[in-house]
Order: C-alpha cells, then structure tokens, then sequence
C-alpha cells in the first residue's frame, strides 16, 4: 500500500515505516521515547498546518528535538505522515475487531449486524480523533495519498462485507460493493463536519439506513 507514498531515498516496511534499506533496528528505550515525541508533534503540527504548508523545523522544536533526530528515526514529512496515517488505521481495525467480536460473543448471527456494529465502530473511531481522519481526508497529504486512502478503507469495507458470503461460498461483490461506498462517503462526511454533535447524529442515521440495506438475490433464496 504504502509503495504509493513518494517517500525519498528508503523502502517502506510492513508496519508504514520507511528507513533505509541498510538502516538498524533502533530499538533503546531513549529512541522510542524520541520517536513518539516526534509523532506526537507531527500529529499536532499537520493537523494545525496541514502537511503541505507544516514545516520540519517546526515538528523538532515542538519535539524537543532535533532535525538530525528525526531523520535518524524517520526520512521526512512523508514518512511520518504516513506512520501516523498506519497507526490510526491499526487502532480503527483494532475497534472494528472488538465490537464484531462483542455482538457474536452476546449471540449476533446476523451479518448485517456484525457489519453494522464494526461500522459503527470505525465511525465512532473517526469521531473520536476527528482531527486526524479529517487531516488523511482533506485531500493535503503526500503526493499519492489518496490514492493510498481510497484503497484502504475499501480494503477495510471489504473485509467486513466479507461476512457476506454468497451460497458457494464466494463474496457478494455487488453487495460490498454498496457498503463499500456508504461507508467511504460516511467517513468523509462526518469527519468534515465541524460540530461534534450533529457529526455523530450523522453517523448514526447513516448506520441507521446503511441496516435496511438488503440483496434481493439473497432474500429470494
């Protein structure tokens, strides 16, 4: 995914970390507390600036750090950037996992309503960091990362509508097809909006519709 980031001169790894391809595992106790430092910093600064206009130096003075720190850790803008981005994303599955496993664990057969409760899980995640999703949908972000965002959350979409299987036991592709789109205009809309009140009223009547949704296909057998 993240091959499409133009991250300079490093190889992006599994976990959305870019680094050189010689570099060290920097595993001490004293980088990882620079590390998070410097995250911590980014996420305030782009979410304040934006990526485009936010500035290096201003994420290391923020830190408490200093630019040859950063560049030890990280290649760039781009790279933390898109940590942050790997980071949100991994706290959003974990969420969308938990509240799917609570409904089957409470008895839930329904896939429609695992479905509803891990979306709903997403948006509540977007709801509950509002400034981060609405700094990856804003549209300002590394070159290429639209692109990246796009894919993902229909990667996420797909995922779930997964518990949709069609009676040989494949995926109803028309099906996810239309949960895939709810939900990416879902999480656009209710992460742009400015007040947090009517962002989560959104949300739930989203949810609402989004659980009427049925395949006649399905419905006939």
């Amino acid at each position: 995914m993240s091959s499409h980031i133009d991250v300079p001169s490093g190889e992006v790894t599994q976990n959305g970390d870019a680094r050189p391809a010689d570099a060290p595992a920097r595993t001490s106790d004293r980088g990882a507390a620079t590390r998070g430092a410097l995250l911590a910093a980014a996420r305030d600064v782009f979410c304040e600036s934006g990526f485009a206009q936010a500035a290096v130096t201003d994420i290391v003075a923020k830190a408490g750090a200093s630019v040859g720190s950063l560049y030890h850790h990280f290649n760039g803008k781009a790279d933390l950037y898109l940590t942050l981005f790997e980071e949100f994303q991994a706290g959003q599955q974990e969420r969308t996992r938990e509240a799917i496993n609570a409904v089957r664990e409470a008895g839930e057969t329904d896939p429609m309503r695992q479905f509803i409760a891990g979306a709903g899980a997403y948006l509540n995640g977007c709801l509950e960091e509002r400034d981060v999703a609405r700094l990856f949908i804003s549209g300002d972000g590394p070159p290429g990362f639209d692109r990246v965002m796009r894919e993902r959350l229909n990667k996420w979409a797909r995922r779930n509508a997964a518990l949709f299987h069609t009676a040989d036991g494949g995926v109803d592709e028309a099906l996810v097809v239309v949960l895939t789109g709810a939900m990416a205009g879902a999480v656009s809309e209710i992460s742009l909006l400015d007040d947090e009140e009517a962002a989560r009223n959104l949300a739930a009547e989203i949810m609402s519709i989004v659980g009427t949704i049925r395949n006649p296909r399905t419905e006939q057998r």
